[in-house]
């Protein structure tokens, strides 16, 4: 029995706390499950700093899932290769001792390594989504101010702008709130700029004109394609371009040493002392006579800040009927560009788990969401491994290991196998396989615990090119999961078929009730008779 001073509660499927990018997908893909759920999110609205900027292959198969991938590729993206430079001088345009072709499809997911994004697009782009669907809720401006848990539920209480509070009961709650609270070790400075185009009207004094080069040349030869580790050991840096084409928008991060003060080295006077050597080029490489600088006044400072950051992972990311995901459960150093895209898996992996849950709620949540966090610590800490490994390979401040690692990439560089195999950065070692542990959703006897590529395929009804996603989960129904059928041939399929008549009606609804999808490996299959 209710007492009468009780504040009246609301309820809802999932509850989630914290609208940043892990959050709002998890309410994105809880929507395509249909699992109500409500985002609780502090901001008002989306930051306008571009904090994240990269996201790798998976990240955009995430992306894809819940229909913003158009959108990601016309509107918020520019994909570009990573060269590593070594060498303690300040020419970006230097040969790099080692390239990573991130422009191939050929990681797993059909999809380029990376893509470089303006971050508060991205969201906005996920919460658009969330926008269209009747089963999730963003409510923003909101403070927290209590979470309670007993043996069925989670109830938060939160105070909105006008102070107002309101009560709300979920089965379940995920934090996704990001890495606010968090200690850390190292400490860089993160830049960013926007660039304008000087002219001949604008900048007439410009002496490259008198040599022949156009607007567009010049920001390209100061703001080349690409993004640079520079593995400088006096001071490692990383910059580049991201975002969208038009925007021109440049990242440089360096490392702030032990004896400096961060705060002071985001100032413009330290930065400006750091970075503009690099967009400062001798006059000989043009015929000149002096030195040619890129205009300053065609150089807008978006944000200029010092971060730390740690490597660091909890050890239980769930614990009862509360979740963590995303920053809120782990860190990454920013090496790998595995930030974003660390939180969508973790938000692709809950998701399905959730709405299991949500539809067989007598199902031991613990089990299952132990299983969750111990499946996705195999793929973190095979991310984290690469991110440490390419952040000793920048950072390397002893001179005769960097030696020896610049002309140990000399040689590789001589040997074609060897090379491509490098150049294919993380990639190179295929997707990740995972090992069974108890809850976990495969049979590893039956070549279990792969994550399942995706290609480009033939649309058999309609006769159009389409990602094999796309065919697979075009519709979510009643049934959790659904079987795929891989034939070599047409008629293989329709005894495949044949084979698993009636077998949805023994899973407890848990097949989709419009049968399995069939990928066909024969570029000439047809349409398979009724």
């Amino acid at each position: 029995m209710s007492h009468p001073n009780e504040l009246p509660c609301e309820t809802t499927g999932v509850i989630i706390c914290g609208g940043g990018p892990t959050g709002a997908l998890l309410s994105a893909l809880l929507h395509k499950l249909s699992v109500p759920n409500v985002v609780l999110e502090r901001e008002t609205d989306i930051t306008t700093d571009p904090r994240g900027i990269a996201l790798d292959e998976d990240g955009i198969r995430f992306i894809q899932e819940i229909g913003m991938f158009h959108r990601v590729f016309t509107r918020i993206r520019a994909c570009y290769n990573f060269h590593f430079v070594s060498g303690t001088g300040h020419d970006l345009s230097r040969t790099p001792i080692l390239t990573t072709n991130l422009l191939t499809s050929e990681g797993g997911t059909g999809h380029v390594g990376f893509v470089f994004h303006k971050q508060p697009e991205l969201e906005r782009a996920i919460r658009d989504a969330i926008a269209q669907s009747p089963f999730s809720e963003l409510r923003s401006g909101v403070t927290l101010t209590s979470i309670t848990e007993d043996i069925d539920t989670v109830t938060v209480e939160y105070n909105d702008r006008s102070g107002f509070t309101t009560r709300m009961r979920a089965p379940l709650l995920v934090g996704a709130d990001g890495k606010t609270g968090t200690n850390y070790d190292e400490t860089w400075v993160a830049l960013n700029w926007q660039i304008k185009l000087p002219t001949p009207d604008s900048h007439p004094g410009f002496p490259l004109w008198k040599v022949g080069y156009t607007p567009e040349q010049v920001y390209d030869l100061f703001f080349p394609l690409d993004f640079r580790f520079l593995c400088n050991p006096l001071r490692p840096a990383v910059c580049g371009r991201f975002g969208p084409p038009a925007d021109r928008l440049w990242r440089f991060e360096f490392v702030v040493q032990a004896s400096e003060d961060p705060v002071k080295m985001s100032t413009l006077a330290e930065t400006s002392r750091i970075i503009y050597p690099y967009i400062t080029h001798p006059g000989r490489r043009y015929g000149l006579s002096s030195q040619v600088s890129y205009p300053k006044d065609c150089i807008t400072t978006l944000r200029s800040r010092s971060f730390s950051f740690l490597a660091r992972s909890y050890n239980m990311w769930s614990k009862g009927r509360v979740v963590i995901a995303g920053d809120a459960a782990h860190v990454f150093p920013p090496f790998g560009g595995q930030g974003i895209a660390s939180g969508f898996r973790d938000a692709s992996a809950l998701a399905w788990r959730l709405a299991h849950l949500h539809r067989e709620p007598d199902s031991d949540h613990e089990k299952l969401l132990r299983a969750w966090y111990m499946e996705r610590k195999q793929q973190f800490e095979h991310s984290l491994a690469s991110t440490i490994r390419n952040g000793e390979f920048v950072t390397n401040g002893d001179p005769w290991k960097a030696f020896f690692r610049d002309w140990m990439f000399w040689g590789i560089n001589l040997i074609p196998s060897w090379r491509r195999y490098f150049e294919k950065g993380p990639r190179a070692e295929g997707m990740i396989r995972y090992e069974f542990q108890d809850g976990m959703p495969f049979v590893p006897d039956l070549g279990g615990g792969l994550n399942l590529p995706q290609v480009y395929a033939r649309d058999l009804a309609t006769n159009k090119i389409v990602f094999t996603d796309d065919l697979i989960y075009a519709h979510y129904k009643e049934g959790l999961f659904q079987i795929l059928l891989l034939v070599d041939r047409s008629d293989t399929a329709q005894y495949a078929l044949k084979g698993i008549q009636g077998l949805s009606g023994s899973t407890a609804g848990r097949l989709r009730e419009d049968g399995p999808t069939v990928l066909i490996h024969d570029l000439k299959a047809e349409y398979p008779d009724a």
